[in-house]
């Protein structure tokens, strides 16, 4: 029993041990932008400020046009998951309800794209981009970003858990694909839909690589730019006004993940079951 109680001591330990290494970075990120520049690094420890103060987001506000900054990221966020979407419920309505020749192999095809580096698909994509004239616009950031195989597969293992016998009475009264698609299907699987879109809309906000790439004018940018395009502009030295601008790119996909977290726990806990 003495055992078990110190193995479970130990292991609470650790938890906590790995909790705060992970959040320390926003702690400090946090407590930097309400700090001024002498104390950030004088008191980089201490999470509180000795004197609070809200210089850094005025400056922020006042220099730096984050408002459109914040409507270009959100203007690609939204529709690279709004597609994402479609495609991710077609295509799993599709996988789970239709029988096809090719149905597996094309699936077990998709699923290997999980394991293909990112970094391999950029020089062609870039090149299909400046192909169809989209550089330096925020079409050219989303046409590749139009499907994910992930959203498929997760998808597709939230429709199995649907009864069939449900899904068979319904193409007995006379309903269409399109119908049960969007009358009976949608409806129970909305929660995998909620947490895949947030998933969907935080990894295209937090982008920053692929847009680079694309986006030269910097009234294009999105918020990941903008922010290492101050950080550059001020000689990397205005931490203060930095981290405030990190903050301010941070707060929408974290207040969304607060607000959705159980839908997207519950979503891929339904993916490893149904596996």
């Amino acid at each position: 029993m003495k055992i078990n109680i110190k193995k479970e001591l130990i292991c609470h330990i650790f938890l906590i041990a790995a909790v705060i290494i992970s959040l320390w970075p926003v702690v400090f990120m946090l407590s930097a932008s309400f700090k001024e520049l002498n104390q950030i690094f004088q008191s980089a420890l201490n999470p509180l400020p000795s004197s609070p103060t809200l210089e850094n987001y005025m400056i922020v506000l006042g220099r730096f046009p984050i408002f459109d900054f914040i409507w270009n990221t959100f203007f690609i966020a939204f529709f690279v998951t709004f597609f994402k979407l479609t495609t991710s419920l077609l295509a799993g309505f599709a996988f789970v309800y239709y029988r096809f020749k090719g149905k597996e192999l094309l699936f077990n095809s998709m699923l290997m794209t999980f394991f293909i580096p990112v970094t391999v698909l950029i020089m062609p994509n870039y090149l299909l981009i400046s192909h169809v004239g989209l550089l330096n616009t925020p079409y050219g950031v989303m046409l590749t970003e139009l499907a994910d195989g992930m959203g498929i597969f997760l998808m597709r293992q939230a429709m199995r858990s649907i009864p069939k016998a449900l899904l068979e009475s319904a193409v007995l009264e006379g309903a269409g694909p399109i119908y049960l698609l969007r009358s009976v299907v949608f409806p129970l699987v909305r929660p995998s839909v909620i947490a895949i879109g947030i998933m969907f809309f935080i990894n295209s906000w937090n982008e920053y690589f692929w847009p680079l790439l694309i986006l030269k004018d910097k009234s294009q940018y999105t918020l990941s730019l903008a922010l290492q395009m101050f950080i550059s502009a001020e000689g990397g030295s205005e931490w203060g006004i930095a981290m405030a601008v990190a903050v301010l790119t941070s707060l929408p996909p974290l207040i969304l993940y607060l607000f959705f977290q159980k839908f997207i726990l519950n979503t891929f806990m339904q993916a490893g079951v149904k596996g």
